[in-house]
């Protein structure tokens, strides 16, 4: 069997530790080694057409630092390097703040939103599109995800499909008409003891978020998520394998 690769782009502060984590959980959900997964820094890093061009896919993660709804310097980058994706069809999977990094380069909405904001494993469900889209259709028509955002995104962009949502967040996963391209807000690539680590990571999101305390989090808000355990794998072999 072929050994894909990948290339993971990251936007999280150079000591921050759950960069080495995140690839670990990438490289879990697509079965394959760490060493297959190439990781830059789209904030610090030059990203150029050679490293996606060397790649079979491109992934992007999450983010502890930084907001696609406030932006910052590094904000025209990262949506040029989305625009890049998109108009060149490149199969990209992206989950969380890549998901509204995605949204906001093709001229979607995202905000911050406290009111909003999810943290924990939470419920979602398929739309009508999901429930036909070759990826999504495995999934129950109710299931659950690991989340953790503050930013939403609260309008697609015109020509994504919406594919899933939430009882606070209507717009939770969404995909392109005729393009490689996945987005979810929520984290497949993440389970429950994962989720587990980065809010012990990141304790101070728990009380911002939720106003409890990181134990009462780990008891009464983590689950098990196996259902969306197999997304990315599927999303490997239909367009990767």
């Amino acid at each position: 069997m072929k050994k894909s690769k990948y290339l993971l782009i990251q936007a999280r502060k150079k000591n921050d530790p759950m960069q080495k984590h995140e690839k670990k959980c990438f490289a879990r959900a697509l079965k394959c080694n760490t060493a297959n997964i190439k990781s830059l820094d789209i904030i610090r890093d030059h990203v150029v057409e050679h490293h996606v061009k060397k790649a079979d896919a491109v992934i992007i993660g999450g983010s502890g630092d930084f907001s696609i709804a406030k932006g910052g310097r590094w904000m025209t980058k990262v949506l040029d390097f989305m625009n890049y994706l998109y108009d060149n069809s490149t199969i990209t999977f992206a989950s969380c703040w890549g998901f509204q990094a995605m949204a906001k380069a093709r001229g979607g909405e995202v905000v911050q939103d406290l009111d909003e904001a999810e943290l924990g494993t939470t419920k979602l469900w398929l739309t009508n599109e999901g429930k036909k889209d070759k990826i999504f259709q495995h999934l129950p028509h109710t299931f659950v995800a690991q989340m953790g955002h503050e930013d939403i995104v609260k309008k697609l962009p015109s020509e994504a499909i919406l594919l899933a949502s939430s009882e606070k967040v209507k717009n939770e996963a969404f995909t392109f008409k005729n393009k490689p391209i996945y987005c979810t807000q929520f984290h497949p690539e993440l389970n429950k003891n994962d989720l587990e680590k980065r809010m012990k990571t990141y304790p101070e999101y728990v009380k911002k978020i939720l106003g409890i305390s990181e134990s009462e989090f780990i008891k009464t808000r983590c689950r098990n998520s196996k259902d969306t355990n197999e997304l990315m794998l599927r999303f490997k072999q239909e367009y990767i394998n």
